[in-house]
């Protein structure tokens, strides 16, 4: 038939190849449109529950006052429901910090006061990280502008330290409290550091921080008030072991000044 058609028919066939349309060109956009869509979905998304929370005064469940007065409800059913009680815990703590939500600190007090300091340290440790690698991605493939806009003058001073070492550099800014949590997750997102890089790091930093709290919680009744927590002590001693995780950054600086 082909034989027959090329002999024959040829300027048939050519009117037939002509008539079939053409779909090169349209193909590639069909990715694009749905990757573009599914972006404004995620985003339509992410800004409900931002707004879902602040519409119904959630946040006011994530107070010291409120976990006070609430401790014995609270207590009852962790101990009657471990499992659901963790899991809702972790991923309570994942959605906030992912959504970049008040109330993280307030959470780390009552992980240790429901599970205790250890059990707590390593349930926060695991929501924190999950919630801050969700908003690492979501600043670099969906909010890439609105951070670069809105946290603009943190990016270069992140960039220059995560361009020398970025483990021990990310280390440090979760160690040392002078960079709010929420703005390392959405500025390290608009950098060139690799997704596990990045997730090590900052289940590494947290430790510390995430123990100090938890470890506070245990004695609930007695605190007033953050303040109680973040003594001077307390930062300092931050401070000293956010030094020490950039000692590889400065060493390498100071003899590259020498040679």
């Amino acid at each position: 038939m082909k034989t027959q058609c090329a002999t024959h028919h040829h300027g048939a066939c050519e009117m037939l190849h002509q008539k079939q349309p053409s779909h090169r060109g349209t193909l590639p956009s069909e990715p694009t449109d749905r990757k573009r869509a599914g972006k404004i979905l995620i985003a339509s998304v992410m800004g409900l529950a931002i707004g879902a929370f602040f519409w119904f005064d959630l946040h006011t469940y994530l107070t010291l006052e409120a976990v006070k007065a609430n401790r014995d409800r609270l207590l009852a059913f962790t101990d009657g429901h471990r499992a659901l009680a963790i899991a809702s815990f972790v991923i309570t703590y994942a959605m906030v910090t992912g959504l970049s939500l008040p109330g993280a600190a307030i959470l780390t007090l009552a992980g240790g006061f429901l599970f205790g300091a250890v059990w707590g340290t390593l349930f926060v440790n695991l929501g924190a990280t999950t919630g801050a690698t969700l908003a690492f991605l979501a600043s670099r493939y969906l909010l890439h502008d609105w951070v670069e806009r809105k946290f603009g003058k943190w990016l270069g001073p992140v960039q220059q330290g995560f361009a020398q070492n970025a483990f021990s550099y990310l280390i440090t800014l979760r160690l040392i409290p002078l960079v709010p949590f929420f703005v390392v997750n959405l500025v390290s997102g608009l950098t060139r550091m690799n997704v596990g890089t990045y997730v090590v790091a900052t289940a590494i930093g947290i430790i510390p921080g995430s123990f100090v709290y938890a470890y506070a919680g245990r004695q609930l009744g007695m605190i007033n008030s953050l303040n109680d927590i973040a003594s001077p002590g307390v930062i300092g001693a931050f401070v000293l072991l956010g030094l020490l995780a950039l000692a590889p950054n400065l060493y390498k600086k100071w003899t590259g000044k020498q040679a």
